[in-house]
């Protein structure tokens, strides 16, 4: 069977350095940090205190009104107003005709655990007749991808991935698969994350997984792959891509940022957070992406790392990357965004997904900020000097996860 070919044809984000993706990216490249302060609630008893928060979001500004926000949790008022940028980015119009082959797949880590928190309050102080019936349509997180097809009308499949970290990866990539298989002419994926709340904070604090001693110099706090890293920073917000089959986006003449190629996913089967040393698991995700995409190692030039400054987990992904690309690895362009947005948790790879089809459709590799004392034991390429224009062909995504799960995508830039 002759695979279809997917493209990119879509983009649009809402971040912690920017209320669009123009921002975001113009932001990114310039080296702008998202981290500071939380504002979202009172942190002053928590020993990190910073979080990479959405600033100053209005929904109304994206299309939605006072009566539908209030029965939407933050992450779903950030799926809705993602959601309609996007399609007016694509310049896709839903039709009676075309509805049925557009799907929505997007990886949601969470959900809705601020209506969770909120709710349960209720519940403690006045009792169950008192909780509000949209506690549980506001917090499930398939809600996300269900007020979007809502808004824009999307009749395809429409489900939730949640594997962790790697939520919006794997979403991308059985998004991607979808359309290669014919099921669907188009589909929206990406992530979408809001868990800058208390128990969130709190519970990755007992994990001891938050960087702690930078709550006074707050955009230092994140620093993928260098010697001082202490751990990552809570970011919010999404990543949203429209991926089309070619065939598709050629006959509605289209605008096409970039093409999907492979996608690649596994499991540690190790340890419930951390993962393997050997890297075992990272290795066989992006072998297996290059594999599904028939490319060799020396293809890649440019890798968009989980990278999210705690130290096992640079230290592994350092690990894996020269494993698999040998020799090579040194003279591949690695950026950790994280540096700047914070980590998104399930919106990552959506967000990181964009900064991947952007390196490609600008020619721009970001850089990495804070990166100050190289780490002897991560000793590549980690972009420290800032962005540099460096036109890659092929860019590769990493996420990895709680439970030992890992994902990859490869994008390539479309020369038609």
């Amino acid at each position: 069977m002759n695979r279809k070919r997917v493209v990119v044809t879509g983009l649009s984000a809402i971040s912690p350095i920017g209320a669009n993706v123009t921002e975001t990216w113009d932001n990114l490249l310039a080296g702008k940090s998202g981290i500071a302060p939380v504002t979202l609630f009172d942190a002053s008893e928590f020993t990190s205190k910073i979080a990479g928060e959405v600033k100053n979001f209005m929904p109304e500004q994206y299309g939605m009104n006072p009566k539908q926000t209030r029965k939407l949790d933050r992450f779903s008022q950030f799926a809705v107003a993602a959601g309609n940028m996007l399609m007016q980015d694509s310049g896709y119009t839903v039709t009676e005709k075309n509805a049925e082959r557009l799907g929505v797949l997007l990886g949601i880590g969470l959900g809705g655990i601020s209506t969770m928190e909120s709710s349960h309050s209720k519940l403690l102080s006045s009792g169950p007749n008192r909780v509000t019936p949209f506690t549980i349509p506001m917090m499930i997180a398939n809600m996300g991808p269900g007020h979007i097809a809502i808004a824009v009308g999307a009749k395809g499949p429409n489900y939730v991935v949640t594997s962790a970290c790697a939520s919006s990866t794997h979403a991308i990539g059985m998004a991607y698969t979808d359309i290669v298989m014919g099921r669907c002419d188009a589909i929206i994926t990406g992530g979408v994350e809001a868990t800058i709340t208390p128990l969130g904070m709190s519970g990755f604090t007992a994990l001891k997984a938050l960087s702690t001693a930078h709550n006074d110099d707050p955009e230092k706090a994140s620093r993928p792959f260098e010697k001082n890293r202490d751990g990552f920073v809570m970011g919010e917000g999404t990543g949203l891509l429209l991926l089309e089959s070619l065939d598709h986006a050629l006959e509605r003449g289209a605008k096409i940022y970039a093409e999907i190629v492979g996608t690649g996913a596994s499991c540690d089967a190790f340890h419930m957070t951390a993962p393997r040393e050997d890297a075992e698991g990272m290795i066989a995700s992006m072998r297996r992406a290059l594999q599904d995409a028939e490319l060799t190692p020396e293809c890649v030039t440019h890798i968009n790392a989980h990278g999210t400054s705690t130290h096992l987990n640079d230290l592994c992904e350092t690990r894996a990357i020269r494993a698999v690309f040998g020799k090579h690895a040194e003279d591949i362009a690695i950026s950790a965004t994280k540096s700047q947005t914070g980590h998104l948790l399930g919106a990552a790879g959506g967000i990181e997904a964009i900064f991947s089809v952007l390196a490609l459709h600008t020619g721009i590799i970001p850089g990495t900020i804070n990166y100050e004392t190289p780490d002897p034991e991560c000793d590549l390429n980690y972009m420290g000097s800032g962005s540099e224009k460096l036109n890659p062909e092929y860019v590769m995504s990493n996420s990895f996860g709680f439970g030992g799960t890992n994902g990859s995508l490869i994008f390539k830039r479309y020369d038609g």
